[in-house]
């Protein structure tokens, strides 16, 4: 079934711990996959035993499940776990955490709240700090420190840890390059007792901004001693194109003057009157023709940028109908775009609030006003708010407690909310979920205050109360109950917490639009790199050369997350530096 190559078969072969190095498409997910195979079928597994494959992602965790699909048979799939570390992690500490925190239970402080309630700490350190004291003195858990204190509660319990390596003899880490210092310290607990093999590639590690370590890899192989196995530039995901080639070359430089078969790199020019993002929309309407015209049903395309502020601006670009010259039209794209979650999910929590207190006739000001404030705060994660919004908020929270503010714009959002409390209260609920949602998401759009566009610009991402949901469900069981929608708050917060820990698999379909840091882990048909013309460059000839090697590496990954064809769009009068001497 598959052409494995010496260095492979010798892999199978080879007990104890192991360290696989090798590029993308090389087969290293693949022969961890076939070696949990032997090790489930030959292993002599006890009873209650698993063969563990920890990854990052649930994008990545869907990639993997996929190729379990078609490597290990139904009869012992139940024999492998496939999880992320947050989940991995979450589950021993939802069990255990009571042995290192008596504050019970454990409560979790998600990505949208934690971005709330630290929006006026800006440094890093004082970040940090002020999670561990929530653990410590609240057991208030952020999810940053799921790897800490697992490590920290397994190097206490040696009697807990040595029974989670006894579940999971064979531990396999994927994308090992990209650990922490935190994960770090949780391998080496769990190393002790179960089998490691760790799959790495030198050249992705493009998170050192969440603590990934240069030296990370060899402090695999002097902590571990483990057998190496290195399968280079071997390629099974882009079989017969240049695309891994020319990914490497990126790194050095070689690519310069060089042509690659299916790498294409576009000039596009200015063009007035046409849109700032006319040709990316060209290029993307053209691929999908290819892709519809060779009666392909199963394609994806992903637009790989390098900043949030550019995805931002390609996906209203794509979303819209832009009126050209000789009056000609370019219709709107279909397209999913990997928004920062925090917004639209506190968005949620908002739109749920609006439901849950309209439909009981109790919706106040005041409780949309507070809402209002966090969402403003919370919605872009881990980066602050900026100074007016603070300003804005801090301004508004003291209404709540005052009664008193000045300024016309704060008046105005005061009033609006008002208004909107008003209109919740008298509004007709029909007991539709969908229909009910999409009533005070109305209300909402009928305002003119950044504050509240900004709100429904991000309400309009939820995927949450798409058609058979599990939100959607719960929303009419309480309508059912209560003949309103009393726990409609809980209900959301239940489901996104559900939707972060969920490893049901993604299929990556369509057209979808993301930085290059989200793309990470996945793969495409084909590829289209996209630098916008003022702003969203790879890299710049400014940096020092740390920056311009991490650049290098993220263009390297983007590349190669294609299986197909990769094209780099780059404004022609002020081409990508990686592409020009």
């Amino acid at each position: 079934m598959f052409d494995l190559s010496e260095e492979k078969k010798k892999l199978l072969k080879t007990d104890g711990n192991q360290l696989v190095l090798g590029g993308p498409g090389s087969g290293k997910t693949t022969i961890a996959l076939l070696k949990a195979k032997d090790g489930i079928e030959f292993g002599n597994l006890k009873r209650g035993q698993k063969v563990l494959f920890l990854s990052f992602a649930r994008a990545t965790v869907s990639r993997i499940e996929e190729q379990v699909g078609q490597l290990i048979t139904k009869s012992i799939s139940s024999y492998l776990e496939v999880n992320t570390y947050h989940s991995f992690t979450w589950n021993i500490l939802k069990s255990h955490g009571y042995l290192i925190n008596s504050n019970l239970p454990i409560r979790l402080l998600t990505p949208p709240e934690a971005a709330t309630k630290f929006a006026n700490i800006t440094g890093d350190k004082e970040r940090n700090a002020e999670k561990l004291r929530l653990f410590e003195e609240e057991g208030v858990l952020h999810f940053d420190l799921f790897a800490k204190y697992t490590g920290d509660l397994l190097r206490r319990s040696n009697s807990l840890a040595s029974i989670i390596s006894d579940s999971y003899p064979l531990v396999i880490l994927d994308e090992f390059q990209d650990t922490n210092s935190d994960e770090w310290g949780l391998i080496q607990v769990l190393g002790q007792w179960s089998t490691l093999i760790a799959l790495a590639d030198a050249e992705q590690r493009i998170y050192e901004f969440r603590g990934a370590d240069p030296a990370r890899i060899g402090q695999f192989i002097s902590h571990f001693a483990p057998k190496q196995f290195d399968f280079g530039i071997e390629n099974n995901r882009s079989k017969g194109t240049d695309i891994v080639q020319f990914g490497n070359d990126v790194l050095t430089g070689k690519n310069i003057g060089k042509s690659y078969k299916n790498v294409l790199s576009s000039y596009y020019p200015y063009r007035n009157g046409y849109g700032a993002h006319f040709d990316l929309k060209l290029a993307v309407f053209r691929t999908r023709k290819k892709m519809v015209d060779l009666g392909r049903k199963d394609w994806s395309i992903a637009v790989l940028v390098p900043s949030k502020k550019l995805m931002l601006e390609v996906s209203d670009f794509f979303d819209s109908a832009q009126s050209l010259p000789k009056n000609k039209t370019f219709s709107r794209i279909a397209h999913e775009v990997a928004l920062e979650t925090a917004g639209p999910s506190l968005a949620a929590v908002l739109l749920s609030e609006l439901l849950e207190l309209g439909s009981r006739k109790q919706m106040q000001a005041t409780n949309l006003i507070k809402s209002i404030c966090d969402h403003s705060r919370g919605r872009k994660g881990n980066e602050p708010p900026s100074k007016d919004i603070l300003a804005l908020t801090d301004a508004l929270l003291e209404y709540i407690d005052t009664g008193k503010v000045l300024g016309s714009k704060r008046k105005a959002v005061i009033k609006e909310c008002e208004d909107i409390a008003k209109k919740c209260n008298e509004l007709d609920f029909s007991g539709n979920p969908i229909e009910d949602w999409m009533l005070v998401r109305k209300i909402l759009k009928e305002n003119d205050s950044d504050v509240l566009k900004q709100l429904v610009s991000d309400s309009k991402y939820l995927r949450l109360m798409n058609k058979g949901s599990e939100l959607r469900s719960s929303l009419g069981n309480l309508w059912r109950s209560h003949g309103n929608y009393t726990g409609a708050v809980q209900a959301v917060k239940t489901s996104l917490l559900q939707e972060h820990f969920s490893s049901s698999s993604k299929v990556w379909r369509g057209i979808h639009v993301m930085t290059i840091h989200k793309s990470k882990g996945k793969e495409f048909d084909e590829v289209i790199i996209y630098e916008g013309r003022f702003h969203g460059k790879i890299g710049n000839r400014q940096d020092d050369k740390k920056r311009l090697d991490q650049a290098r590496l993220n263009l390297r990954v983007a590349v190669t997350r294609a299986k197909e064809n990769v094209t780099i769009l780059t404004p022609e009068n002020d081409i990508c530096i990686f592409l020009k001497g």
